[in-house]
């Protein structure tokens, strides 16, 4: 009786090494180093939702954006797999002269990711992955209204090519997830406006709620999900001048759910600002709301 039990936890163990790439959780709010398999597609398609207002003391400005994100991804090599990403925001920016507002595709972003260390076991997975990529200048970032042009924030695009890379650790088992990224993104000039440069490092961990106990016919996962996201931007420059009401430090902590299956992983987050050190009179953030969909074939 504890040979045969023996030998069926080793195979649930080595059933999901195999699924580990496409059945494990993953981030919510920023990439993984699990990689994609050879000639496999990854299709993504995020639903977010961000929320800011004024300081009550200034003029009552509130500012919404719901944007609809689609990513795809294809593995090149076993460890060589390239994404592309393209939003679709509706902006609106409520102030005391009226409200501000844009619709449209905004800065496509394409980049390559690469294992460069790689470490399974049975039950479990260790990775590393750099990638460096490129934001292409996709979004109108002159658009005007009546009231004139409309405010970089507000903009669709940058109108900028710009550059960013960095890294992404992931240590796995079934029972557990921890990811880790540094990233930073040099933004250029374009039309005499050079967008802060962006540093950002994120933290996740995904523990599985259900099941609760493996057995040999496991087909999905239910994880509970805790993210941290430290974000840095430097000042926007307008004409070589800092603009004093643009960058700052944000804190966010990001509680979610999500469920994984081999083929499907459906998921849900809300990221809440816990600290946030922003330039002059520029809006604080209330919320970030994001919910998604990815596909593996």
């Amino acid at each position: 009786m504890r040979t045969k039990r023996i030998v069926q936890c080793l195979t649930i163990f080595a059933s999901l090494t195999t699924m580990m790439p496409t059945a494990q959780a993953v981030p919510i709010t920023f990439n993984t180093a699990l990689a994609i398999s050879e000639e496999e597609w990854l299709v993504r398609q995020q639903l977010i939702i961000a929320k800011v207002h004024d300081d009550p003391t200034l003029l009552g400005r509130e500012f919404d954006a719901l944007t609809s994100v689609s990513v795809a991804g294809y593995g090149l090599t076993k460890d060589l797999a390239i994404f592309g990403i393209l939003p679709y925001a509706h902006k609106t920016l409520k102030t005391p002269a009226g409200t501000r507002s844009t619709s449209g595709f905004g800065d496509a972003k394409v980049f390559a990711r690469y294992t460069l260390y790689q470490n399974d076991a049975p039950g479990q997975t260790f990775r590393i992955s750099p990638f460096l990529g490129v934001e292409l200048p996709t979004g109108e970032n002159r658009a005007t209204d009546n009231l004139g042009l409309i405010p970089v924030p507000v903009q669709a695009g940058s109108g900028s090519w710009d550059m960013f890379g960095g890294l992404v650790m992931t240590y796995g088992t079934t029972d557990w997830q921890v990811d880790s990224s540094v990233s930073y993104q040099d933004n250029s000039k374009a039309d005499g406006v050079e967008i802060g440069n962006v540093f950002k490092a994120d933290l996740s961990l995904q523990y599985r709620l259900w099941p609760t106990e493996l057995t040999d016919d496991v087909n999905g996962f239910l994880f509970g999900i805790l993210e941290a996201n430290f974000i840095h931007e430097d000042k926007t420059e307008i004409g070589s001048v800092a603009n004093l009401d643009s960058g700052g430090t944000t804190l966010f902590l990001s509680p979610g759910l999500q469920y994984a299956t081999k083929d499907w992983i459906a998921e849900a987050s809300v990221q809440i600002p816990v600290y946030q050190n922003l330039g002059g009179t520029r809006l604080e953030k209330d919320y970030i709301a994001r919910a998604s969909v990815r596909f593996n074939f």
